[in-house]
């Protein structure tokens, strides 16, 4: 590396050319879709200000995507200062563009660009991108190629006077993205987006499929209630849909005229409730100050409609998550000035758009409850269990506290390592099974907690009392999650362990431990289960000693799971015409009995270890049903009637 550091070393990068050096920094680069999003956002944002009914997306036979729109039309001439088109200009330069001045009569009062930066980045990782604008009677047309001008701006021919707009038609260049090719549905979910959110405006999607044209429109009559019951699909929501909206008419406050909200809600009693939410028509997944606002909205609206009706008991104190925690919406934000996390614009910063949002839809929220009191009452019922489950669990976890923070239980063993994508904790029967476990262990990433006897059967133990039960406790906070239910939206980031694996003797009583603790796991803690952190090790049952065979074959050591692989073991022996006075075959009668080198290249090494990821192999009603019958304390019967039809299949070990 040369050594020089001098004024010829300081490189300046101009034009388009800080987007193709570092695509990442203004754009997804997992595929194109987010590069093609910001031309419909273009388009969007003239139907955002009542100049265009229509948005058309084509995807063409040769590849290019198409984007039009029958908006204004870019402006063609040149520009006061810069001295070339403005077309060329809003496609050439960073930081170029109509949204800026807008408070002062500009082009845009509302939009979701704000930096001149969009469409400028589609540019520049484009092989093609041409427009075509139709403006003050004239079409006019332009091309760049990797960001250059390819074909000069022309005009090309004639149109009638209200006859406007503009067509984008890109190529994207494959190179800068992990795949070339957008991604169908992430762009459907766009453009289904714009139509739910633009009231009026026809949104539509052609592709060429085996060379016919098929093509979808999107249109909500419905509106932001309409989107929502197709978001929650087979979820069934506890009261009507709530729609709300409210913009402001003249300046109020801090908030300009046009400002404000609307949004649709639905209490979901059971399943996962989840949410859209957008900043003048920019979808934002990763949320943002406008949905803290709703949230303090909807807990404000509920707070006064429970007070009023005098309907919290007494001792609980309602939270903004109680009330927030099964609610399903779709929010879309209107703002003069909205600023965003990245390029990308994922995630909404405003400090004011909480207070815009709040302040818009606190006391419609009311209005909409006191005028539909038995769904009012729903939603606080609703809250209000909320809160009482909560400050169950919060109790209960005091009582295991110590100095305000969870104490780990003094008989776990715990790694150095606190990244989670490597340690593991595994759940051993036995303290003597611990005691070698703990020396066979890599200290780094593997931790221990023995358990003392067979786990209690928590298959129809309620959550509150599952603390009661100590080994259950321990378990809980070794592994830093609380106890949860399948459609609970639960919080799995103080989870300590990549890896909770269930290490137990090879015999029927360490089979029936690991029944008891997938039990637990299943019943009690399935997001584990559900999201792969839930591991059986396989300790073996037999240990053949191979003598040494001369002075070529020194002496092995073989380990069998069952007695299958003792048979195959022994046949590969035999086949190697090894005597039967050369070997000698012992089983373990537990984990105790294994010393640690044993244990660790058999159960605990990642290399040489057997270790069984438990996932579902069945519907849930299927699951539930042979837990039921298997771990439910009523079914003796059922138990008995099953092994009796099924008993001669049964490989006993005795």
């Amino acid at each position: 590396m040369s050594k020089a550091y001098d004024e010829s070393s300081v490189t300046v990068l101009k034009g388009l050319e800080p987007v193709k050096e570092r695509p990442g920094m203004y754009t997804r680069t997992e595929n194109p879709t987010h590069i093609i999003q910001e031309v419909i956002d273009n388009a969007a944002d003239e139907a955002l200000g009542g100049f265009a009914s229509e948005i058309c997306v084509e995807i063409c036979p040769d590849g290019g995507i198409e984007v039009s729109d029958n908006g204004r039309g870019i402006p063609t001439g040149l520009h006061p200062v810069e001295q070339i088109s403005v077309v060329e200009l809003v496609f050439t330069q960073l930081h170029a563009g109509g949204k800026f001045n807008k408070k002062d009569g500009g082009a845009y009062a509302f939009s979701g660009g704000l930096h001149g930066v969009g469409v400028s980045v589609t540019n520049a990782l484009s092989k093609r991108l041409q427009v075509a604008v139709k403006r003050d009677g004239k079409i006019s047309t332009i091309a760049f190629e990797n960001g250059f001008v390819a074909e000069p701006l022309q005009e090309i021919g004639t149109c009638n006077l209200k006859d406007t707009g503009t067509t984008v038609k890109v190529w994207a260049d494959g190179k800068y993205f992990d795949s070339p090719n957008v991604s169908l549905p992430e762009l459907e979910r766009i453009l289904r987006a714009k139509a739910v959110l633009l009231s009026g405006v026809k949104v539509i999607l052609k592709q060429h499929i085996n060379g016919e044209i098929t093509q979808k429109e999107w249109h909500y009559p419905d509106g932001l209630s309409g989107y929502l019951n197709d978001l929650i699909g087979e979820n069934i929501p506890a009261v009507p849909t709530l729609t709300v909206e409210r913009y402001f008419d003249e300046d109020v406050d801090d908030f300009a005229q046009g400002e404000g909200a609307a949004a649709a809600l639905s209490w979901i009693e059971e399943g996962v409730a989840s949410g859209e939410s957008y900043v003048n028509l920019i979808p934002t997944p990763s949320g943002g100050t406008h949905e803290s606002g709703l949230k303090q909205a909807v807990f404000t609206a509920v707070s006064r409609f429970i007070q009023h009706h005098n309907l919290l008991p007494r001792g609980v104190k309602l939270q903004s998550e109680d009330v927030f925690a099964k609610v399903a919406f779709v929010l879309s934000a209107r703002m003069l000035d909205p600023q965003f996390q990245g390029q990308t614009k994922e995630k909404l910063t405003n400090r004011d758009a909480l207070k815009l949002v709040s302040t818009a839809l606190a006391d419609t929220i009311e209005l909409k409850l006191n005028h539909n009191v038995e769904a009012g009452k729903k939603i606080a019922e609703i809250s209000i269990r909320q809160a009482q489950a909560r400050m169950r669990s919060v109790k209960k976890i005091e009582k295991k506290k110590g100095s305000g923070v969870a104490v780990l239980p003094g008989k776990l063993t715990d790694c150095e390592s606190e990244d989670i994508r490597e340690n593991e904790l595994f759940l051993v029967e036995g303290d003597s099974a611990g005691g070698s476990a703990k020396l066979a262990r890599d200290k780094a990433t593997q931790a221990i907690l023995p358990l003392r006897g067979k786990v209690l059967n928590s298959f129809e133990v309620h959550r509150d009392q599952l603390f009661g039960n100590q080994e259950i406790h321990d378990i809980s906070v070794a592994i830093g999650v609380d106890p949860h239910g399948i459609d609970d939206a639960v919080d799995l980031s103080g989870l300590r362990y990549g890896k909770i694996a269930i290490l137990s003797d090879a015999d029927v009583d360490g089979s029936h431990i690991q029944v008891l603790l997938l039990t637990l796991f299943y019943t009690h803690f399935p997001k584990l289960i559900e999201h792969g952190h839930i591991y059986v090790a396989q300790p073996p049952l037999y240990r053949i000693d191979v003598a040494a065979q001369g002075k070529s074959k020194p002496p092995r050591k073989f380990y069998a799971l069952d007695e299958g692989e003792l048979s195959a073991v022994l046949e590969r022996l035999r086949k190697e015409q090894v005597k039967e006075s050369a070997y000698s075959v012992s089983r373990f009668k537990g984990l105790g009995e294994m010393n640690p080198d044993q244990l660790k290249d058999t159960t605990m090494h990642p290399d040489t270890r057997r270790l069984l990821k438990v996932a579902p192999i069945m519907d849930k009603q299927a699951m539930n049903a042979i837990f039921t019958k298997l771990m439910g304390k009523g079914e003796a019967a059922a138990r008995r009637q099953w092994m009796e039809e099924e008993g001669d299949k049964v490989v006993a070990d005795i």
